[in-house]
């Protein structure tokens, strides 16, 4: 089945459910709130007085209408519909500088889209650093004919917690020199963690605080109730800061079923490896015993953790309420076991009925991720340019036929041959530009992801990358530099997966595809929140041409030249 063909027939099979879609229309106000996230107190940004943020349940085919307004004092706001590809509204992706304005303090700004995929997803803040504050909730799009047999579902959104505000962060990060934020205090599932105890004290002899808590206490854990001989869907989704996570069920394997919003062939391990802006879906099926409780574990991979595990409770729907698990938590495989990483990744393949990629690509992309200087302030830097976002959002500069700016010119695209990834740069220097790579529609484009070493020492770290707009095929992973010619005939072109998030591992390459098919402006960057801020992403801007004939709304172009473009057409 060719590439078109299986587009095509997801499009029927959504359109006949959309002939009787629902409109999923929802009020909300965003706003810093007091919260113990972690059993001690902090600021969150909460939706509706909630945190984390609802979750968003609907049907492939239906459309979502959410009316956000923006209740903070000082900052504007933006959120990002992680996973879902926003055919035809471009506008709606959330991500500011890129495909709107942020949205001002008091403000009302309408996201409208449709869900067109079946798939676990969830969504974010994408200004500055308010994913690290909080801004964030579920999103589940449930298949008209679910093609998986369970019997309940849970949702677990993990991530991570500082007692540091951003504010402070995004000023360390900004310094010269630059003031690293550290690790984080605590891990959370499903916004509740503890920081000073631990609900598995009893089982050490480590000397921790046996963890108490009270009725209504937001750092309690949500114990996750089954019942004997089923089986049940967990769906999983990281939005982390920093951390790179494994989850593992004391006594119970996890059958993997989907990843970023696509079905997989179906694999059975016992934990996960999960990165920033990953999805899973796993199955899970229970013991015939009624009265057992089990630790679920989640805990830090890809840097030395200095960060305790995330703990919360599987319960056998008989197991008294004053019980407690017998055996301890599932211990985190080690930090540093890249390999182990890497055959976790290798495990996935499309699942059956998915299409395979095209056998060639039309363009080639290298993009070399490396740590920098611009004045004595760290960066990171693709192709030697630190990604700046100024503030003419640039579905705007597009739309108006601003292409004379600067910051539309697009950095190289090829890697230099002489360049050791194995040490630090040669020459630290970098420049700052807008990161933007334009491309006709309807071609095949292949994106060749390349670590390399920092500014000092020898190390070099995970990066998880994120499109925008698109899933694409992860064609494979290597160590070392990419040689091409020789490494493309390494490549998985039969049944690869499709994701929209992927790792790239230390001093190594990931490779993957994606085809033209979405006219709009999409950001494509490292998911690690503190990257991005220092300027790890570019930009894709594809069917520019179509762009400027779409009717973009004018409340997501009221700044920089864009606004003042709208002020002049509004004198005439």
């Amino acid at each position: 089945m060719s590439v078109i063909v299986w587009w095509l027939v997801t499009v029927v099979l959504v359109a006949v459910h959309s002939a009787s879609a629902r409109v999923v229309e929802l009020d909300w106000e965003v706003e810093y709130k007091f919260w113990w996230p972690d059993c001690k107190e902090g600021i969150v940004m909460a939706i509706n007085g909630q945190f984390p943020g609802p979750t968003i349940d609907a049907v492939a085919g239906d459309i979502v209408i959410i009316h956000l307004t923006n209740k903070l004092s000082t900052e504007g706001v933006v959120i990002h519909w992680h996973g879902i590809r926003q055919r035809g509204t471009p506008w709606s992706d959330g991500a500011a500088g890129v495909t709107q304005c942020p949205i001002n303090p008091g403000e009302t700004f309408t996201y409208n889209f449709t869900v067109d995929k079946p798939g676990t997803h969830f969504y974010h803040g994408h200004y500055g650093m308010q994913r690290s504050a909080g801004l964030y909730g579920m999103m589940i799009v449930r298949s008209p004919k679910e093609k998986l047999r369970y019997d309940g579902e849970f949702n677990l959104l993990l991530s991570d917690w500082w007692h540091q505000s951003t504010h402070s962060q995004e000023l360390a990060l900004s310094s010269s020199p630059m003031r690293w934020i550290g690790k984080p205090q605590s891990l959370l599932i499903n916004g509740r963690g503890q920081f000073n105890c631990s609900q598995a004290a009893y089982l050490s002899n480590e000397g921790k605080r046996q963890c108490t808590f009270r009725k209504n206490d937001q750092c309690a854990p949500e114990t996750l109730r089954v019942r004997p001989n089923k089986v049940y869907r967990l769906r999983i989704a990281s939005t982390t800061a920093l951390a790179s996570l494994n989850l593992a069920v004391e006594g119970h394997k996890l059958e993997v079923v989907e990843a970023d919003g696509n079905y997989v062939k179906p694999f059975t391990v016992d934990d996960i490896d999960i990165y920033s802006g990953e999805t899973y879906s796993v199955l899970l099926r229970t013991h015939s015993f009624p009265t057992k409780k089990h630790f679920i574990s989640v805990g830090v991979r890809g840097r030395k953790p200095n960060t305790t595990q995330a703990l919360t409770v599987l319960s056998y729907i008989d197991a008294p309420e004053s019980a407690r698990p017998s055996l301890p938590p599932p211990v985190t495989p080690r930090w540093d076991d890249y390999n182990r990483s890497i055959s976790f990744s290798s495990k996935f393949f499309a699942a059956k009925g998915y299409p395979p990629p095209p056998e060639k690509s039309d363009e080639q992309l290298y993009l070399l991720n490396t740590q920098n200087l611009i004045d004595g302030h760290t960066k990171w830097a693709i192709n030697n340019v630190s990604l700046s976002v100024t503030a003419t959002p640039y579905i705007g500069a597009i739309r108006y036929g601003l292409n004379t700016l600067s910051y539309l010119k697009s950095p190289a695209k090829e890697l230099v041959e002489s360049y050791d990834i194995t040490k630090p740069p040669v020459n630290p220097t970098t420049t700052k530009s807008s990161g933007i790579y334009k491309f006709p529609m309807g071609i095949v484009v292949d994106v060749i992801l390349q670590n390399a070493n920092v500014l000092k020492g020898k190390i070099s770290e995970i990066h998880p990358w994120h499109l925008h707009g698109h899933d694409f095929w992860v064609l494979g992973y290597g160590d070392g530099k990419f040689r091409p010619g020789v490494d493309e005939k390494k490549y998985n072109l039969k049944n690869p997966p499709l994701r929209n998030t992927v790792a790239l591992y230390p001093f190594g390459w990931t490779a993957l595809r994606f085809v033209t098919d979405n006219p709009g402006v999409w950001f494509f960057h490292c998911h690690i929140e503190p990257h991005l801020h220092m300027g790890m992403g570019v930009v894709f801007a594809e069917g520019v041409d179509r762009i400027a004939k779409m009717d973009i709304p004018d409340e997501v172009l009221g700044c920089g030249l864009t606004r003042k473009w709208l002020m002049n057409r509004g004198r005439h």
